[in-house]
């Protein structure tokens, strides 16, 4: 289980055995290590890890327009606590920060 932040600190999922769940344990999405991006569970891109912990999108990935089928819902698991805040980073170039709201949506 890997806790995943935003570039300002925020928890905003939880990478857990291959699936991407919300804060609250809800799956939101699925990882793909052939391509080492996460997707939604309508099968669209979400975004990718970058400096070990930061969820970020990445406005000129390659599979921005690509569908990868829906992988479903794996369902809940468990609420592994709140990890407090992390430190700012910088956001690389051609990043930007996932709004909760996308992962809301997911």
């Amino acid at each position: 289980m890997k806790f995943l932040f935003d570039s300002k600190g925020r928890h905003l999922a939880n990478f857990v055995n291959g699936q991407l769940h919300g804060p609250s344990g809800r799956n939101i999405g699925h990882y793909l290590g052939n391509h080492l991006i996460f997707i939604d569970v309508r099968g669209h891109y979400l975004g990718e890890i970058v400096n070990d912990n930061r969820l970020l999108y990445n406005r000129q990935s390659p599979h921005l327009n690509t569908n990868f089928g829906i992988y479903g819902n794996y369902g809940n698991v468990d609420n592994y606590g709140r990890p407090g805040r992390y430190s700012v980073i910088s956001i690389p170039g051609g990043f930007q920060d996932i709004h909760a709201d996308w992962l809301s949506a997911a």
